[in-house]
């Protein structure tokens, strides 16, 4: 039996992967914002489960002092955790800064994930971290020397791109620093869920026919968390089962290196 920690799993992949994983047996434990979405993925769950009482913790990404206290919540919890799967992530429909300083997609989909990771350092010794990233990390215009973001020029799909691309450089440069982590990022499909910043797009993401569906999505992130380590690529980047080359700017170890560093300072580490 694995203890699976799956942030951002209140809905879409993130609990098909847990719903999938309970029904394994594993200890799923879910980290969700919202009171009344996680309380209905938790039925769900519970009802596939057939190992241990699934594990719920409410966090809003949006504060790194939550994401504080959620690390020392599921170190207390669970001595052992043989995956962390940093799922959590959005896009806003308008700039943002977060109760910290920072813009907010930046922040809930790479600083808070960044710190987490961090924070569970010790207890992933020889077990693996899955980054949920996506193909819209291209074109990336990251800053890894700005997580602040100017307000008069900020976009909605830029600021998610520069977020998954993010996910990308933290994935290589991790599996660089921590060999006994095994650390791998993906893509799960454009995935039919209540994602994006406006009407329209949330309809896209709802009604268009070739979407992937959440099962198939969340099976693949079940799969990263669970194959044999041999079977896995430390520091790549996934689409479907395949090892895939990121937007060519991600494949630099100097940007990797940069982003860790500035990311290292503005988390507080």
């Amino acid at each position: 039996m694995r203890t699976i920690v799956i942030t951002g799993a209140s809905s879409g992949v993130g609990l098909a992967a847990a719903q999938e994983l309970a029904a394994h047996g594993d200890q799923v434990v879910v980290v969700g914002r919202d009171a009344g979405r996680l309380s209905a993925a938790m039925a769900a769950i519970r009802a596939a489960a057939t190992g241990p009482e699934p594990g719920e913790f409410r966090a809003d990404f949006d504060s790194l002092d939550q994401v504080r206290r959620l690390a020392d919540r599921l170190l207390a919890a669970y001595p052992t955790i043989d995956v962390l799967a940093n799922n959590a992530g959005g896009m806003l429909g308008a700039y943002r800064k977060t109760v910290d300083g920072f813009e907010a997609t930046l922040a809930s989909n790479h600083l808070a994930p960044f710190l987490l990771t961090h924070l569970l350092r010790e207890r992933l010794r020889g077990k693996r971290v899955v980054n949920t990233a996506s193909r819209r990390h291209q074109p990336t215009r990251l800053d890894p020397d700005d997580f602040t973001g100017d307000p008069a020029g900020w976009n909605a799909w830029r600021a998610y791109s520069a977020g998954k691309g993010a996910n990308i450089l933290f994935t290589a440069e991790a599996a660089r620093r921590w060999p006994d982590v095994l650390s791998v990022a993906f893509h799960p499909g454009v995935v039919r869920t209540n994602f994006g910043a406006d009407p329209v797009t949330r309809m896209f993401y709802k009604l268009a026919p070739f979407l992937t569906t959440p099962e198939k999505a969340g099976a693949l992130l079940a799969w990263l968390a669970t194959a044999p380590a041999e079977e896995l690529r430390s520091g790549a980047y996934y689409v479907g089962h395949e090892v895939t080359t990121p937007d060519r700017r991600l494949t630099d170890p100097a940007l990797a290196t940069r982003l860790w560093e500035t990311s290292t300072k503005a988390v507080g580490l």
